[in-house]
């Protein structure tokens, strides 16, 4: 990952009066001293339309940040607001998540600007969360690579999460120019998409400084940016049931109900000579929620309608969404489980969708 130079206030004004000290005896002095003066002013003005509503020298921006065109806008997180302890702990888990999900590709990100900003750490992500192969170079050093790099990316995670309605808050632009706050909200989704086995601190948000530049005059404005929301929203948890109540207080019990459960599916499974011995694992690309649902109900599911050998995330996603329509098709009320739930192998998601056919069909020969 290449890390950004590092920027030191002192040495160009300091490289400037060894220049003018020198070069003012071959007469250039008085041109240089305009231009520096023009950019030295240029960059006050950004400093104290940023500062002036907020207390002194609470906004530390470098001075290329303000030098905007016009029209032109910027955003930067407010410092107080990262140094917010739930700001802290959403990047730790996000950082975490992502390098427990890549540790086989022997990736360490450190810092989500300077690691994901390219779109070879996002595409290696999305590749091994989606369970797919993306078609772009592996490495890319040019500018103009890394974004189309990074538009293949970004349009791959946008066909996942758009027909979930997934509002997009980030584009090529922001990602690739190392905004944290497009970055956040990037891997928030994809973190909720693919049921990912962390909890994210719920109520995060932070002030964001936008500095916009019209008709010549740098103007600000400071905006509140949730990036997280309630545990419900973010962990999709539902109210408690008896499966919360049986995991958390009698797991020895649990055997007994995945035996109860796994006796009921081979009972009709049987039939077409199929059988299970691992609930979450073999009703996670959810061919056999198809079946088990037409044998429940006596009919035959066209075999177009379902992926027989679903190879992709989004085609086993497909197969449990198309098993739950027809159990409400039957009678069933919708499940409570999301469909990326049972296909990320989520036991207890597994455990409603099928107590739920257990508790109409048991009696079903």
């Amino acid at each position: 990952m290449s890390a950004q130079p590092l920027r030191s206030p002192t040495l160009r004004p300091h490289r400037m009066k060894k220049e003018e000290s020198f070069l003012g005896k071959l007469g250039g002095t008085l041109a240089r001293k305009k231009k520096a003066k023009e950019v030295s002013d240029l960059q006050e003005e950004g400093k104290n339309a940023i500062n002036a509503p907020m207390n002194p020298s609470t906004v530390d921006i470098h001075p290329e940040d303000t030098l905007l065109e016009e029209n032109e806008e910027r955003t930067m997180i407010d410092p107080n607001s990262k140094e917010d302890p739930k700001f802290k702990e959403l990047i730790k888990v996000l950082i975490d998540w992502i390098n427990d999900v890549l540790v086989e590709e022997r990736i360490i990100v450190k810092q989500l600007e300077e690691d994901l900003y390219d779109g070879q750490v996002l595409q290696k992500l999305l590749e091994k969360l989606a369970d797919r192969k993306l078609n772009v170079a592996e490495v890319t050093q040019s500018e103009i690579g890394q974004k189309q790099k990074l538009q293949t990316v970004l349009e791959a995670v946008h066909d996942l999460l758009r027909p979930h309605g997934w509002t997009i808050k980030w584009n090529v632009d922001s990602i690739h120019g190392k905004n944290l706050i497009s970055i956040l909200h990037l891997l928030v989704a994809l973190a909720m998409h693919f049921r990912a086995p962390i909890r994210l601190p719920e109520h995060v948000s932070v002030q964001v400084v936008v500095v916009r530049k019209r008709e010549g005059l740098l103007q600000t404005a400071h905006v509140s940016e949730e990036l997280t929301t309630t545990t419900e929203v973010v962990t999709f948890s539902s109210e408690r049931d008896a499966f919360d109540t049986l995991f958390d207080h009698a797991p020895d019990k649990l055997s007994v109900v995945k035996k109860s459960l796994i006796t009921f599916v081979n009972k009709h499974l049987n039939k077409l000579n199929l059988e299970v011995t691992e609930l979450e694992t073999q009703f996670a690309d959810g061919v056999y929620l198809v079946l088990l649902m037409g044998l429940l109900e006596d009919y035959f599911v066209p075999l177009h309608n379902f992926y027989l050998t679903p190879e992709s995330f989004d085609q086993k996603v497909h197969n449990v969404s198309f098993a739950f329509e027809l159990m409400q098709d039957g009678g069933l009320k919708k499940p409570k489980a999301r469909p990326e739930d049972v296909v990320n192998l989520d036991l207890k998601s597994t455990l409603r969708v099928l107590y739920n056919l257990f508790t109409k069909y048991k009696n079903v020969e």
